[in-house]
């Protein structure tokens, strides 16, 4: 007797999809907890932690390169895994993709890092006097460069103080102005703007600078040091509305920048165009000039073009 003819079943080209880019799969979960635990992420190392947070956003490019890994391997498994660090990724930075400036406010302050190495400072301060900023702070002043500054802005700001390598230009008379102590020069300062709505105290710092070096990582203890003095600084201030501008060679989101991000917020966060970045100017790639504020609302923050600094100026106008 003849056995009958047994035919194989087709395979389930739909279940295939799903065994399929199991790696993928496991790199986009990596991914996700990579943003998750950041916090976790030691600094004991080179400052790896730092380092990581200074760059955070750009964390988002990692889902590329999967993405088109699960596309070719036409995997099911991998394109839903890749949903995990998508959702993390907007939970965290989503809100910036967006322009939350909106009308109104009545005071508008610029920070700008001009860079020792300015080839055009005058050029520079006409183009940030161009903003219609009634405050106009300064850092990385050059000594020798200071006079065409002052010369540059005495038409619109006869208001101003230069303290080290920082200064504060201004339409509104100012008083109480002193060096901030942070280092053993000054790069820091404090000072009181009378506006027609009162008086705000305005900070202007210029943090130490950080290198990404091979054989020690990310030094920045000296930036993390001064962060520190600059925060007692906060803490003595007793006006009700502050607000701290300058170069903090650090993002808000490096955790070297909590104890000042506990305290003030970030008017880029609240109501900034996009991501803001302003480092370096020709091609930022993050927002270590910032505006923070305490006491009064931010109505639009932005970045400014670019001058003949290696920085971006940034702006903010704030409801008093």
């Amino acid at each position: 007797m003849t056995e009958p003819l047994v035919v194989p079943p087709l395979p389930d080209r739909r279940a295939g999809t799903w065994r399929r880019g199991r790696v993928v799969a496991a790199f986009a979960v990596l991914t996700a907890l990579l943003l998750l635990a950041h916090p976790l992420v030691p600094n004991w190392a080179g400052n790896l932690g730092s380092l990581l947070e200074t760059f955070l956003p750009w964390t988002g490019l990692l889902l590329l390169p999967l993405l088109a890994a699960a596309l070719m391997r036409r995997s099911a498994l991998a394109l839903v895994s890749l949903l995990l660090p998508a959702l993390v990724w907007g939970g965290f930075f989503g809100g910036r993709l967006f322009d939350k400036r909106a009308a109104g406010g009545d005071f508008t302050i610029v920070s700008h890092n001009v860079n020792d190495e300015n080839p055009d400072p005058v050029g520079t301060a006409r183009a940030l006097a161009a903003s219609g900023a009634q405050v106009i702070a300064l850092e990385e002043l050059k000594k020798s460069e200071v006079p065409k500054y002052e010369d540059a802005l005495a038409a619109g700001y006869p208001h101003h103080s230069v303290q080290g390598t920082v200064g504060v230009w201004s339409t509104f008379p100012l008083h109480d102005t002193r060096p901030v102590a942070i280092m053993p020069w000054t790069r820091a300062l404090r000072t009181t703007v009378d506006t027609p709505a009162g008086p705000v105290a305005v900070f202007v710092a210029h943090l130490p600078s950080v290198r990404v070096r091979i054989d020690a990582g990310f030094t920045a203890n000296g930036r993390d040091a001064a962060a520190g003095l600059l925060v007692d600084a906060l803490d003595a201030e007793p006006a009700p509305r502050t607000v701290l501008v300058g170069d903090f060679n650090g993002t808000a989101d490096d955790r070297a920048l909590a104890s000042i991000t506990a305290r003030l917020r970030a008017a880029q966060d609240d109501a900034g165009d996009g991501f803001g970045f302003s480092w370096p100017a020709s091609l930022p790639l993050a927002r270590i000039d910032q505006i923070f504020v305490s006491g009064v609302r931010p109505v639009a923050a932005w970045t400014l073009p670019a001058t003949g600094s290696d920085h971006l100026p940034v702006a903010a106008t704030l409801a008093l």
